[in-house]
């Protein structure tokens, strides 16, 4: 029994300390050069990813401002029984990148990123990049059309084959958005991404 309640205590604090540890969403996330000046080690990470995965890093940054304006333990809405009742969430979507479960499980198993989590930046960026080399692949779209990309990331690959978004106007809307600042953001770090690229010993003697 005593085992039991200190094994109880150590998780909760744990978890606690992961809490704490979470990277706040950025301070302005509508300027993707802040961003990233903000959390370096973001740049880094996306940078990985689009030499990894071919994807210019505005695109997926584009789509996670939408999809959890990088909140690391983002989660949909709840669900509700009779309008009044929560009954869970709308979807197992979680994290950064808002990926499902099922999803998340397809990436880890192509890529052998067993470690991998949905709440760590690191992870759901190079997630998100799977999945828009993924679009390319199944189809076609370039990896560089962020409007047509968060259509295959909203509605599937299978959905977007379909047409399923030509009857939700309100996602098509956001698509439009998605576009639009993923083009922002493409010109934002057109004009800090060379000093970004600077190291940290440059930085300490030069600034």
């Amino acid at each position: 029994m005593k085992v039991r309640v200190a094994t109880g205590v150590v998780a909760a604090l744990v978890a606690t300390l992961l809490s704490g540890c979470a990277t706040p969403p950025p301070k302005e996330p509508e300027n993707l050069c802040k961003i990233f000046y903000e959390n370096r080690d973001w740049y880094d990470a996306a940078a990985n990813m689009r030499d990894k995965w071919g994807v210019p890093i505005q695109v997926p940054m584009a789509i996670m401002y939408q999809e959890s304006s990088f909140k690391a333990d983002a989660l949909p809405p709840r669900d509700y029984l009779l309008w009044v009742i929560p009954w869970g969430r709308v979807s197992s979507a979680y994290g950064y990148s808002q990926a499902k479960t099922m999803t998340w499980e397809d990436y880890v198993r192509e890529t052998g990123n067993s470690w991998s989590s949905r709440d760590n930046f690191d992870d759901a960026i190079d997630f998100m990049g799977w999945f828009i080399h993924k679009s390319h692949q199944v189809n076609g779209v370039s990896k560089w059309d962020a409007y047509a990309q968060y259509l295959n990331y909203h509605e599937g690959w299978g959905g977007y084959k379909r047409g399923t978004y030509r009857n939700k106007q309100w996602l098509v809307n956001t698509s439009k958005r998605v576009a639009e600042r993923a083009s922002r953001y493409g010109e934002q770090l057109r004009g800090c991404e060379e000093d970004l690229q600077r190291g940290w010993l440059w930085r300490l003697f030069f600034g």
